[in-house]
Parts: C-alpha cells; structure tokens; sequence
C-alpha cells in the first residue's frame, strides 16, 4: 500500500516538474528565445503528429497543421494565461486549426491504415492477429464523428482526463462525458459486426 501511494507521489511530482518545466519555456518563448521554441517544437511534434492523424487522416495535412499550431505559440505565447495546463492550450490551437483545415477541404476522411502497415503475409501468426485487430480498432474509430473520434482520440491515446479534454474541444465537461458515452456505444457495435463479418 505505501509503495502505491509513493508511486502515485513520484508520478503526481514528475507530471508537476513537466509542467513547471513547459510553463518555463513558455515565458523564455514569450521572450523571444529560439532555443526554447525549438525545445519545445522537438518536444510536442510527435505528440500533435500521432494526435492529428488520429483526428484527420490526411498526412499531406499533418505538418501544415502543426506547424501553423506551433507558428502561434511562438507568436502568442503571451497569450498563455496560466488556466490550463501547456499541453492544454496547445492541444486547443492544433485542435482548432485541424477542424478549419478539414472545414476547408470539405472532404471525407479517409483511413490510410493499409498504406501504413507492412504486409501480414510475411508475419508469424501472432502479429497478424495483433495487426488485424488494430486494423478493425482504426476502422471503427474513422467510422466515428470525428468529435467523437477527438474525446476518445485524447483519453486513450493521450492520457487526458475530461476537463483537459473540454478545455480543448471548448465545451462542457458533460459534453465530453456523453460523446465519450456515446464513442464508446458505437465502437462496441462496429467492433461487433466487424468480429462477425471476418468469422
């Protein structure tokens, strides 16, 4: 029991000393330091990369997304207001920029898993199941509205609790909690009929 709660300790100071650590970066960019920008750059691209694919499917999109995120946090970083976690407010700006640049293209999202991943005929059993099954997991998260898509895209894959998440998304906490309801419903009845149509 003592050795949980010092885990939990250990945990709850890093996460602490992380966010000390990004709130410092964030004054040294408002400063205009380039050495702390690109800290900071190195630190959130693959973040907001694996963050971005999820919710747009559209790699030729991803950098431009990021970039323009990362463009305004260089640029505004004054902007920062202390209410929200750095990762929050972040996260907010790629968010909000990935939905007007989906809004701009006006075009379905497609699932580019196939293009990914190498082919399963030279694969041991094992990884083939393993594979296919991430491969129907992807097909029914893109078969999500991609609100939806988001709140499971951000609590799964990012570890983010649902106050971090409608900080984001800029929606009540009670929002997140029903499409969260809501994913997880369907997720369950696509991953069902995929188990079916594959037996």
């Amino acid at each position: 029991m003592q050795d949980r709660r010092s885990n939990a300790s250990g945990r709850a100071t890093r996460s602490a000393g992380g966010e000390a650590s990004e709130v410092s970066l964030i004054a040294q960019i408002e400063q205009g330091n380039k050495l702390a920008f690109a800290q900071l750059y190195r630190a959130y691209f693959p973040r907001l990369t694996r963050f971005l694919d999820r919710m747009t499917r559209n790699p030729t999109l991803i950098e431009e997304i990021i970039n323009d995120t990362l463009l305004v946090v260089w640029q505004r970083a004054d902007s920062f207001n202390h209410s929200s976690k750095v990762s929050t407010w972040i996260f907010a700006i790629a968010y909000r920029k990935a939905l007007k640049a989906l809004h701009a293209l006006d075009e379905p999202v497609d699932s580019d898993v196939e293009q990914r991943q190498g082919g399963p005929e030279h694969e041991p059993d094992v990884a083939l199941s393993l594979q296919q099954l991430q491969y129907q997991v992807a097909e029914a998260l893109d078969a999500l509205p991609h609100v939806q898509r988001t709140v499971v895209n951000l609590a799964y894959y990012h570890g983010m609790g649902y106050d971090e998440i409608a900080a984001i998304m800029d929606c009540p906490v009670n929002t997140v909690k029903t499409r969260m309801f809501n994913a997880r419903s369907r997720l369950r009845v696509l991953l069902a009929g995929q188990m079916e149509d594959r037996s």
